[in-house]
């Protein structure tokens, strides 16, 4: 799959989603928001503009989010997305409206749709999940511009071919056809049990973290649209 798709799973399978946004305090706060529509150029979601979360949205410029499918955990699949977002304004709301009719229902007139106002999340990175298959599945991916970067754990040439690490794996996902021994990153579950197993320290963590410190002090990025 590629990041249009991973996007368009968001939208059309899962479509409501647990959004992250940081308040004036630095602290986080969540809000379930539909994700209306999606497409090579990122995600759409709208919001009235008195909300607290349009304020949020427009001084920082980024959210997280989470779109989550079925019955129980192991059944489960899971997207996160986290990136910049920006406002585009009411000309896409008549289109959003005819792919997603229930919103006919909550603003019934057009003059109640001027209260509305959409977003797009533009550039971010993203992670899929997925318990109900066994080993368990994950993938990475970016869209927007941003840049993809490894993530995750992994074993290096001080390996000795201990098998340390191997007897800790969850998953069974260390191949062991050879030295190094390699770890499967669609199936690794990122519980670092094999960091902490290794005699060598052959394994080793490699994170992309974005700096959100830019994000708390608000959207003050050259080139940002929001």
């Amino acid at each position: 799959m590629e990041a249009v798709d991973y996007l368009a799973y968001i939208s059309k399978v899962i479509h409501t989603t647990v959004v992250a946004t940081v308040d004036d305090d630095g602290l986080p706060i969540t809000a379930a928001i539909d994700m209306m529509d999606s497409d090579e150029n990122g995600l759409y979601f709208l919001t009235a503009k008195g909300k607290n979360f349009y304020d949020r949205l427009i001084k920082r410029g980024y959210l997280a989010l989470t779109a989550m499918k079925g019955e129980d955990t192991m059944s489960s699949v899971a997207v996160s997305v986290r990136g910049k977002v920006r406002e585009l304004g009411y000309e896409k709301i008549p289109e959003l409206f005819e792919k997603n009719p229930y919103m006919r229902e909550i603003y019934p007139t057009e003059e109640s749709m001027h209260a509305l106002t959409v977003f797009q999340i533009y550039e971010g990175t993203g992670e899929y999940f997925d318990l109900s298959k066994k080993p368990i599945e994950r993938a990475s991916f970016v869209f927007g511009g941003e840049k993809k970067k490894e993530q995750g754990y992994f074993i290096t040439d001080a390996c000795i071919g201990c098998g340390s690490c191997v007897t800790v794996c969850p998953q069974n996902c260390i191949i062991q056809n050879e030295v190094p021994f390699v770890i499967k990153q669609e199936n690794c579950l990122h519980c670092g049990n094999c960091m902490t197993a290794c005699p060598t320290g052959a394994v080793e963590r490699r994170a992309h973290d974005v700096q959100w410190t830019s994000v708390l002090r608000g959207p003050e990025r050259s080139g940002d649209t929001v």
